[in-house]
């Protein structure tokens, strides 16, 4: 990660459900109280509309996984 602040949003959101709630609910209203660059919170924005929020053990981050892995396996 780039910044402070985007680590410190990161964390805040899987830290603190109230947070995680809102963020899901209106993710600019909590991007803004944070010292991003445009483009961290673009790439910030991106990657939620793209995964959502996901965890080690979500289904989001398996399905964006697999199709890399299964394109990166080597072939018997």
């Amino acid at each position: 990660m780039k910044s402070q602040a985007l680590q410190e949003l990161v964390k805040k959101i899987f830290s603190d459900e109230k947070t995680k709630l809102r963020f899901m609910s209106n993710p600019d209203s909590v991007l803004s109280q944070y010292a991003l660059t445009e483009q961290e919170k673009g790439a910030v924005l991106n990657t939620y509309s793209k995964l959502g929020l996901i965890t080690s053990d979500s289904q989001q981050l398996e399905a964006a996984i697999n199709p890399t892995y299964t394109w990166r396996s080597p072939t018997p």
